[in-house]
């Protein structure tokens, strides 16, 4: 190789001070809140956004263009922003009144280039945000209890016809791993998991009799159309073998499917409803289904696989979810109503246009988990009780409170539940069922600092690979949660950087004072959202644990349903600070807080909340 060759190919050496790797709507959300140095200073740290695809944005700019939320009022912080640019973009262009604004559902449900349009403005807002794409990691360098620095790999055009490779090290203080992955992590040595707890490990009743390798399937999150104007038909997926499809026509004669395309069930894919603005559809697996999209056992080596092991294991979707649907399109073996039906839909012409249309990234529900200072489980997401030694006041009482196990050291709440489509499938690949199917119906919860800490990588957070079990990941693994979590590991990493400190003795009260003046929510409160005045306070106050022991658990955990998994505020978890101050709610207080004649004299909820808030805040 000639000299010249040779000087091309040395490694460039980049210095940072916080280094978030994965351009996840986590990874994003961590980068943005790294950069919020308190006023401003010149503290800001310089923070290197990785990202090893092309594009950042994760799966909200791949097709998850349906988050999985329940109620408005669980939104905050980095994600509530994001989706109120979202919102914005589509008023601005096509008017407040349109359908494209009013069909949004506030910027939640968005067409993927304007997500990924959204995000990017957001990165190039900061100036001390460097985001560099293809750019995969191969190493990771660790003295002791510290990642010192990293190795990484991206495109440097072609030497002799050939492509290759430039190596970079990249050397920071904190590092920040929102992959979905894993990858950084494991590459530093920190303990992971990958695969199912059993029951008696953590008496989880959602997990299996005995402890297994099995990892929740995966599928693509089609963006597609029915609209004439917009629409092109697929073409074969690469290896396409009809052969493979045949079995889908016994599913279609038997009567169990009405419709190709559905929501939420009879039908072999799940079109998400509402719509998406300008006609197009997120396109899911249908859960309970007689055909799934999902393949569960054929992502098992995903978790620790190879660049190249993971592009087989994409192929191999492809090969599956495309060609279905082309199958259906064009066989003459399908019955016309159901080949008519699947021909009215296709790629967006205007999605994804360096891929046809066709999503760039797989759905990766579960990878690695770590094993870090707290282990997230089924327990985590329990109702309290008025007995548990958590709460604030422990009583003799076993009544049920309505809220969720406390954590004083929660850093970002969830409002969904453990959701895992399947890890296994028994029977036929078309007309078999899944196994290890779980939607489970909890409160509000509370997710604690620990989950995002390694227990022994002093200048490492996790957001996404966060510390949980199989069960406990499946309560986790929603993107506007992992927003949260990626913005309260960006705000401990600017933390441990200005005061050059581990992660892990970060003070988690002032982390939360952080969190709570940027509109991120350590607690569910359904009538005080960011952007009231009173938010920061009564944030302060659940934090303590003055929202627990309020109301007992009534016959549901979830408000009226509006449509699908969306649903009105969580009952009975509301400040109501407007409410007189009874003398028991006075006294219970009390024991959270040093008593004092304004505190004794408060008349209403509200009031003693301020004012303790106000007495105690530096």
């Amino acid at each position: 190789m000639s000299l010249v060759v040779l000087l091309f190919l040395a490694a460039d050496v980049i210095e940072t001070d916080v280094v978030v790797y994965g351009g996840t709507p986590a990874g994003i959300a961590a980068a943005l809140a790294a950069t919020e140095a308190p006023g401003g200073s010149a503290a800001t740290p310089r923070v290197l956004l990785i990202e090893p695809t092309a594009a950042v944005g994760g799966l909200m700019t791949s097709g998850l263009s349906h988050p999985d939320y329940h109620s408005f009022e669980s939104l905050s912080g980095s994600y509530l922003e994001f989706a109120g640019r979202v919102h914005q973009h589509y008023i601005e262009r096509y008017g407040t009144d349109s359908p494209q604004a009013t069909g949004c559902m506030r910027g939640t449900s968005a067409e993927p280039h304007v997500n990924q349009r959204v995000l990017e403005a957001m990165l190039a807002e900061r100036p001390t945000i460097t985001v560099r794409t293809n750019c995969r990691l191969v190493r990771a360098q660790r003295v002791g209890d510290r990642i010192t620095s990293i190795d990484v790999r991206e495109p440097a055009g072609l030497i002799g016809g050939n492509p290759v490779e430039k190596p970079t090290q990249v050397v920071a203080a904190i590092f920040v791993d929102a992959s979905y992955e894993g990858d950084l992590m494991a590459a530093a040595g920190v303990p992971f998991r990958v695969g199912r707890e059993g029951q008696g490990e953590f008496g989880e009743s959602l997990a299996p009799e005995t402890a297994d390798d099995q990892l929740q399937a995966y599928n693509f999150r089609f963006i597609l159309t029915n609209d004439p104007a917009n629409r092109r038909l697929l073409e074969p997926p690469e290896g396409y073998k009809r052969d493979d499809f045949v079995g889908v026509l016994e599913v279609l004669a038997s009567g169990a499917i009405d419709s190709v395309f559905g929501d939420p069930r009879r039908c072999l894919f799940k079109a998400h409803e509402p719509p998406l603005p300008n006609g197009k559809y997120d396109i899911n697996d249908v859960s309970g289904g007689r055909v799934r999209l999902s393949l569960p056992g054929k992502n098992l080596a995903w978790p620790r696989g190879t660049s190249d092991e993971r592009a087989a294991i994409v192929a191999e979707h492809r090969r599956d979810q495309e060609g279905l649907l082309y199958f259906l399109q064009t066989d003459e073996a399908v019955p016309e109503r159901f080949r008519t039906e699947a021909r009215e839909w296709g790629w967006c012409r205007d999605e994804f246009p360096d891929f046809g249309g066709r999503c760039p990234q797989l759905y990766v529900r579960e990878a690695r988990r770590m094993e870090g200072r707290h282990l997230f489980s089924q327990r985590d997401v329990a109702h309290a009780s008025w007995s548990d030694r958590e709460t604030a006041a422990p009583s003799e009482a076993t009544t049920r409170d309505a809220r969720a196990v406390f954590h004083r050291e929660a850093i970002a709440m969830g409002d969904y539940g453990n959701n895992c489509h399947g890890t296994g499938h028994e029977g036929p690949r078309w007309g078999g069922r899944h196994t290890g199917e779980f939607y489970h119906v909890v409160p509000p919860y509370q997710i604690p600092f620990g989950t995002l800490l390694p227990r022994d990588v002093t200048n490492l957070l996790v957001p996404v690979a966060a510390s949980s079990t199989h069960v406990g990941f499946c309560a986790l693994r929603l993107e506007p949660i992992w927003m949260s979590l990626g913005q309260a590991a960006g705000a401990a990493a600017a933390m441990a950087f200005e005061r050059q400190t581990p992660v892990q003795d970060v003070d988690v009260a002032t982390l939360q004072r952080r969190l709570h003046a940027a509109g991120s929510a350590t607690i569910y409160v359904s009538d005080v959202l960011p952007g009231d005045p009173n938010f920061a306070a009564v944030q302060w106050w659940g934090g303590r644990g003055g929202l627990h022991r309020l109301a007992a658990a009534g016959p549901t955990e979830r408000g009226r349903t509006q449509h699908g998994q969306y649903t009105a505020a969580a009952p009975n978890h509301a400040a109501e600070l407007d409410r007189p101050l009874d003398e028991a709610t006075r006294k219970q207080w009390l024991r959270l807080v040093e008593p004092s004649d304004e505190l004794r004299q408060a008349t209403t909820r509200g009031e003693f909340i301020r004012r303790a808030f106000g007495a105690t805040t530096p």
